[in-house]
């Protein structure tokens, strides 16, 4: 479903470059994802760390979401500077895993990746509001832009798991340092965006957020949706990696998902039903996609079952932007986008620590808890939908 635009008041040339640097940018900040979140944990394995801390370790970025990040989202608003903070997030990225390169001991990896994870994970969010912005002023469907993003992780997990079967799974950190370092690069050709600074407006928009019943209820859906996928994130690789299975063929099944993934966002502006719909749909699919998953199927099921990560995180992120575009002033989407990434950050840590707690005794009975909350976060959403569909705030009045 495309999300609703204003008329769009730049030239076409514009939008084009706009839309033409979002997606490089997209692009680059994904390909560290697609090396990072399947391999991250295989690396820390190959240095000798074990389940119990891989888990707290995994951890890390969700618990800078709520602490770190708000912050810095707030910041980048307060100052109209969310362009420069995106540059200057992935340039600190990209020196904060050379450094994790270089650790091996538990605790000075927590360390190191606490310090990371504190800059690299506002990115996607301060994207995101960026994007949001763009698909205002420009008439553009987020959708498409973010399809790239998409892309450029099954690039990053295929070129990340090939390499993998090459090389010492201890030097995969310099792959994903190398993946940070050309989102570096790419930041510098990111457009300008003439955003004048509403000082007032922002901190009463912002004030009227946190009143509001249906947006906290978007973020305790949205949050409960995406954080059950943590389990799969922490341990799935390795888990496939303890049945047998090559880096080649873990990233082909990474793979799998994406593609669905990016059959979502493209066929998005095609769909004809609500985004608060499109949420309970993903929250379905993430419940159904842990039940088997918890099975162990072989990996022609494994690899069929893949295919619903297109509901269970793609559904769920359209959903999500959906309602955001409707419902959240634009002068706040960036405060907005702080606060879902704070939501999420403080589910998403306690459901890592939980999965390597259960993961230690059970293996993959750690999806049964992930299909909990996942069916909790479609209930919410359910409950919420016609406050979400009834008060929308107003873009043009500042909320």
């Amino acid at each position: 479903m495309p999300l609703p635009p204003q008329i769009p008041i730049a030239s076409p040339a514009a939008s084009r470059r706009f839309a033409v640097s979002l997606g490089a940018f997209y692009g680059a900040i994904f390909t560290v994802i697609g090396c990072h979140l399947p391999f991250f944990p295989v690396w820390l394995k190959a240095v000798g760390i074990d389940a119990g801390w891989i888990g707290i370790i995994a951890a890390v970025p969700a618990v800078t979401r709520f602490t770190v990040l708000p912050v810095l989202t707030g910041l980048a608003e307060r100052y109209a500077a969310v362009r420069g903070a995106m540059i200057a997030t992935t340039i600190a990225t990209t020196i904060g895993f050379a450094v994790i390169g270089t650790q091996h001991w538990p605790l000075a990896v927590l360390f190191a990746y606490a310090l990371t994870a504190a800059v690299w994970t506002p990115t996607v969010p301060l994207t995101d509001a960026y994007a949001l912005r763009g698909v205002v002023r420009y008439g553009l469907d987020y959708g498409r832009l973010r399809l790239w993003g998409s892309a450029a992780f099954i690039i990053g997990a295929l070129g990340c798991g090939w390499l993998a079967d090459l090389i010492s799974k201890k030097h995969l950190i310099w792959i994903i340092t190398a993946s940070a370092a050309l989102g570096a690069v790419v930041s510098l050709g990111l457009q300008p965006l003439d955003v004048r600074k509403t000082r007032i407006t922002t901190q009463h928009g912002s004030a009227a957020l946190l009143r509001d019943r249906g947006f906290l209820a978007l973020l305790a859906a949205s949050a409960l949706i995406q954080s059950s996928h943590s389990t799969y994130y922490v341990f799935g690789s390795i888990t496939w990696q303890l049945a047998g299975l090559g880096g080649l063929t873990i990233a082909m099944l990474w793979t799998i998902g994406v593609v669905a993934e990016i059959a979502v966002f493209a066929f998005s502006p095609r769909f004809p039903v609500q985004p608060s719909t499109l949420m309970i749909i993903g929250g379905l699919g993430a419940v159904a996609r842990w039940l088997i998953t918890a099975q162990e199927p072989p990996v022609a099921v494994l690899a069929v079952v893949q295919l619903t990560h297109g509901l269970s995180f793609a559904l769920s992120q359209l959903g999500t932007m959906g309602l955001m575009v409707k419902h959240v002033p634009i002068p706040v989407v960036t405060r907005a986008q702080g606060y879902l990434a704070a939501s999420t950050g403080i589910i998403s840590s306690s459901a890592s620590i939980v999965a390597g707690l259960v993961y230690t005794r059970y293996r993959q009975g750690a999806y049964y808890p992930m299909a909990v909350m996942a069916l909790a976060g479609a209930l919410i959403i359910w409950a919420s939908r016609k406050s979400l569909a009834a008060h929308p705030q107003s873009a043009a009045s500042g909320g």
